[in-house]
């Protein structure tokens, strides 16, 4: 008996040592212990167990975070580097260096869940417009920088006035946040989540290049309204497609019975056309596609979307269209409901099937389970005659390196960068200079990430 104890004693204190290593600087999400954990740990023990035996590592990250909101308040628009590291894959086969600027932005309050509108405001996004990078806020703001300020201390960010909070008070709407930016051909775009009187929906505005001040209208009307109030749902990614069209991605608003509807938006990509805003539905079946990229090369729409519990998804729709191809959400999904959502709900109706192709409808190139919080994607060259797609994550705090075979019909391999407790939410390449910029929410800021 006396062994035993001496044993079980040893354990736990190996057990302990070994998980407070993980947590003790925040922990990578994707760790496979501590995935294995959350399957055999119910989690309202698993909290009680962060929250007491792990208080020390869980108070000295919020001691950290809090010490950045200080500091990232007092820079202004400085645009401060305040973190400088090196990276190496989850194959150690690639480094990468990693710069960390600070935005003058609000940040992203979990505390107030996941549903609240307020944090709706705080998601925040970037473009690159020749040799400037422009930032908008999800509360509207929109300043830029110089790109070479990247290899400064500061980025000097300057302020660019616009007139988004006259549009909506002249209108008698509310402005509920941004979901992306798009520059081409000397036109900035916005999609806008907005509510009115018909309900909440999203639109995207427009406005001729300006640094001194953007002028915006409204240039497509999605005309799909949530009666429900504010969604999560939203899509709202605007990329490019030829000379005449740019591509949008419209979340399903939590509209289950429109999904699968032709005549609506909701849960749809679409093709709208730059001269008369004039639309056409490229794909349907979708939930919440966050990431959106045209491989023109390959003929090929990518888009990436969240899951619910588990099951987020990279879609590939190779061109030309016969018909309006099907990704199947909500009837199939590798996904399962929350804790919180009612099971029987999505089984009286005949949802969250896990086979798509069984069903009609296309299935992912690669999914999810767990969840990454899958977000923008985008193209860059990768090795031979390999092509690679790189996937950026808000759960996982990692940019994904995904190698494809050259058909783009193979996974060849899934390689990661973690860059740590913070949610990534856009992502942009410029191939000049063969950098990734990179914006962070739990810290507002500006990533600079180039592979070595």
């Amino acid at each position: 008996m006396k062994n035993f104890l001496i044993i079980t004693g040893i354990i736990s204190f190996i057990l302990f040592i070994f998980f407070w290593s993980i947590v003790s600087d925040g922990y990578d999400k994707q760790n496979k212990s501590i995935l294995f954990l959350k399957k055999i740990i119910p989690s309202n023990i698993a909290k009680k167990v962060r929250d007491k035996i792990f208080i020390i590592p869980n108070l000295k990250e919020k001691n950290k975070i809090l010490n950045l909101q200080v500091e990232k308040y007092e820079q202004g628009y400085k645009g401060s580097l305040f973190n400088e590291s090196k990276l190496k894959s989850t194959n150690k086969k690639f480094e990468a260096n990693i710069k960390k600027f600070f935005l003058p932005f609000p940040r992203l309050d979990l505390s107030l869940g996941w549903k609240s509108e307020k944090n709706s405001k705080r998601a925040h996004y970037l473009e690159i417009i020749e040799d400037k990078i422009l930032v908008v806020s999800g509360l509207g703001e929109t300043i830029y920088f110089d790109k070479k300020n990247i290899n400064n201390q500061e980025l000097n960010q300057i302020k660019i006035f616009n007139n988004l909070n006259n549009i909506f008070e002249n209108n008698n709407k509310i402005f509920l946040g941004i979901r992306d930016i798009y520059y081409e051909d000397n036109l900035i775009y916005l999609s806008v989540l907005e509510n009115s009187k018909k309900g909440f929906t999203i639109n995207i505005y427009r406005a001729e290049k300006n640094l001194k001040k953007l002028k915006f209208e409204l240039f497509f009307k999605s005309n799909e309204y949530s009666k429900t109030g504010y969604s999560l749902q939203t899509g709202g990614r605007i990329e490019k497609f030829d000379k005449d069209k740019i591509l949008f991605s419209i979340g399903f608003l939590d509209k289950y019975k429109s999904v699968q509807n032709k005549k609506s938006l909701a849960g749809k990509i679409i093709l709208i056309d730059k001269d008369n805003s004039e639309h056409k539905i490229i794909s349907m079946g979708h939930r919440n596609p966050q990431g959106l990229y045209f491989f023109e090369k390959k003929k090929l729409i990518i888009n990436t979307e969240h899951g619910p519990q588990g099951g987020d998804e990279i879609n590939f729709n190779f061109l030309p269209n016969v018909e309006i191809k099907n990704f199947g959400w909500p009837i199939s999904s590798y996904g399962v409901p929350y804790p919180s959502q009612d099971k029987n709900f999505y089984q009286k109706n005949g949802f969250l099937k896990k086979s798509h192709s069984q069903y009609g409808f296309l299935e992912p190139i690669k999914y999810f389970v767990p969840s990454i919080g899958i977000s923008e994607i985008l193209h860059a060259d990768g090795e031979g005659k390999n092509e690679r797609l790189f996937v950026a994550s808000l759960r996982a705090g990692s940019i994904y390196m995904i190698e494809f075979s050259a058909d783009m019909k193979k996974v060849l391999q899934v390689n990661r960068f973690y860059i740590g407790n913070t949610r990534i939410r856009d992502l942009k390449y410029d191939k000049k200079t063969e950098t990734f910029f990179m914006i962070f929410e739990n810290t507002p800021a500006v990533g600079i990430l180039k592979i070595i």
